[in-house]
């Protein structure tokens, strides 16, 4: 059997075991373009929380990272929710441990507590609003003007809402490897070499990034922007999985993934953790339904609260 054929034939069994088992696929746009192709959805965080709050499947089959499989199982308590690799972590969560994270609670106990929804249950437990990059300008204006405020666990998107909102926040010291990894000197050759090109960023890169940036938004905003614009050629700063679905969208335009500072295989940036779910573990998943996500009741109810004031705002 050719590695096509095996291919084609796990896709199916997903497809077949998914309708078996009452079971729903959410993936993230960085996963793998063969896990796309089977998901039910596809999204940035917001639009796989919304889907995860609204499923009536028995099983959600979580294609991202640790964070968002939590995120799904706080919202459906009762049902079972699978990630197909538990190591599948973020460095961006993994940057705000709770014990610490406590401690500066404490320091600060007359600030509103908004954190990126990048972050583990126990961090968002803790939280009084929970955001994500598509919403975040939002939650920041909705909260009144003489509260102070923490932001976490996000620098680089702490420094633009401040910027964007004109919010004085304290920012908790916390980073995604993956969108700190482009360099802004092989950013400008490529910007020369295709001067009729629009760079696209997402909000969590850094300030010298988002300074050279045309448009800057999260997930669903750098698609939505891609398919509306008049313009035909776009270096796109994100993690370079965006690019399967883009591609998809805009077959006629030209998508440049902004290259890396180190060099590597695809001279773009890539999540490690991202790209740890492949088709085959998503079936073995399905299959042994497992790993599994769980989480203390009580943690459940606390993590809900922050979110739910997101999904109302």
């Amino acid at each position: 059997m050719s590695v096509v054929q095996e291919e084609l034939s796990l896709k199916d069994r997903v497809l077949q075991l998914k309708k078996e088992k009452n079971a729903v696929i959410l993936a993230h746009y960085y996963q793998e373009p063969e896990i796309q192709e089977v998901a039910d959805f596809i999204g940035d965080s917001l639009e796989l929380a919304k889907k995860a709050a609204a499923t009536t499947a028995d099983i959600i089959v979580f294609a991202g990272v640790h964070f968002m499989a939590e995120t799904a199982k706080i919202l459906n308590p009762t049902k079972k929710v699978l990630l197909p690799d538990l190591k599948a972590g973020c460095s961006l969560a993994e940057s705000c441990p709770p014990e610490a994270f406590q401690k500066l609670k404490d320091q600060y106990p007359d600030h509103v507590v908004v954190t990126y929804i990048n972050c583990s249950a126990e961090i968002k437990a803790m939280s009084d609003l929970v955001c994500t990059s598509s919403n975040a300008e939002k939650i920041i204006n909705s909260i009144p003007a003489d509260r102070k405020i923490i932001f976490a666990p996000d620098k680089n998107l702490g420094k633009y809402l401040i910027d964007v909102t004109g919010r004085e926040m304290l920012l908790w010291d916390g980073a995604c490897i993956v969108h700190e990894a482009f360099s802004l000197d092989k950013l400008i050759d490529l910007s020369i070499e295709y001067p009729k090109a629009k760079i696209i960023a997402h909000p969590e890169s850094e300030s010298h990034i988002l300074q050279v940036a045309n448009y800057i938004g999260s997930t669903s905003g750098m698609l939505n922007y891609v398919k509306t614009s008049d313009y035909d050629t776009f270096i796109v700063a994100t993690e370079a999985g965006i690019l399967h679905q883009m591609q998809l969208d805009v077959p006629h335009k030209t998508l440049i993934p902004a290259p890396a500072k180190e060099d590597n295989s695809c001279a773009c940036s890539e999540c490690a953790f991202m790209k740890m779910n492949t088709l085959k573990k998503l079936y073995d998943c399905l299959e042994k339904e497992g790993p599994e996500i769980r989480l203390e009741e009580e943690l459940i109810e606390k993590a809900l609260v922050p979110i739910k004031r997101m999904l109302e705002v």
